[in-house]
């Protein structure tokens, strides 16, 4: 609690404990233990075995949720809390309505985590998430992956702004001019079609940094830059010719998996079906 609520007194408030009383179950924790478990930072980090602690302790609490529910067969079921990691893009374009009938089923509450979709398995690894949706193909210990589908990044400005910056065409000496649009520090995509189409990075590629998925499209669709726009944000718009691929027919394809537990939980397995059986018919 001290570090999902981000203090000793937020994570009082929401137990009903004082706050030396949740210093004092810590400290007991940290020597039974006999490791640091806690750094006193602001907010507090967990060490490495706070975060094993904590990963264990939300795997039991799935395991005993699913297991009051099989117990008590209660016709009107409180529903359970999952976290779970996920993209920007996967969020905002398709992953609501996707499983908007789990959603609407009342058994589910959503606690995200979004980073970029190279990043968010760290959430899973660190026992923050019960499941991530991410890039990497392989699965981690302790956890199952199945394969949810591709989403097409295609290298895109406005007509306007490919004859004012690019009037020859995709340079590296054009890129060291043109303002790009990259949605935050993590992201790779943009360097990575730099780097398959020069065979490397130019040396300088001047950037905004806009990390909401509707914000970075109108900073390419209102002409202020270029950037990588996955093709359903961008599909409309390239159809009625207000966007235009700076390389015509050189998409980068980025694979989606989704990583969990590998626990026996029922909700935990009908979101991985949800997605698995939806996810097909959304994503390429």
């Amino acid at each position: 609690m001290v570090v999902q609520e981000g203090g000793f007194e937020r994570a009082a408030g929401t137990l009903y404990l004082t706050q030396s009383a949740v210093s004092q179950r810590i400290r007991q924790l940290e020597e039974r233990t006999g490791q640091i478990l806690l750094s006193r930072t602001t907010p507090p980090r967990p060490s490495d075995a706070g975060l094993q602690l904590i990963k264990h302790y939300r795997q039991v609490k799935l395991l005993e949720e699913n297991l009051s529910k099989e117990l008590t067969k209660d016709e009107v079921d409180s529903p359970a809390t999952l976290a779970i990691g996920i993209n920007a893009d996967s969020l905002s374009m398709w992953f609501l309505d996707l499983i908007g009938p789990l959603l609407k089923s009342g058994k589910l509450l959503l606690d995200l985590r979004v980073d970029d979709q190279e990043q968010t398995d760290k959430f899973l690894r660190e026992g923050e998430v019960v499941g991530c949706i991410s890039t990497k193909s392989k699965a981690m210990q302790g956890c199952r992956i199945e394969k949810l589908g591709s989403m097409s990044y295609r290298l895109l400005c406005t007509p306007e702004f490919a004859c004012t910056w690019f009037p020859n065409g995709l340079t590296p000496e054009a890129c060291g001019h043109a303002p790009a649009v990259i949605f935050n520090r993590k992201d790779n995509l943009h360097n990575q079609f730099l780097s398959q189409f020069f065979g490397r990075i130019p040396a300088r590629v001047p950037s905004h940094y806009v990390p909401l998925p509707d914000s970075f499209l109108d900073m390419i669709a209102l002409g202020h830059s270029y950037g990588m726009i996955p093709d359903l944000q961008s599909e409309p718009l390239r159809q009625n010719g207000q966007l235009v691929e700076l390389v015509p027919e050189q998409p980068i394809i980025v694979d989606l998996y989704w990583h969990c537990w590998n626990l026996d939980s029922d909700l935990l397995n009908q979101l991985t079906r949800t997605l698995v059986d939806e996810s097909a018919k959304r994503l390429r």
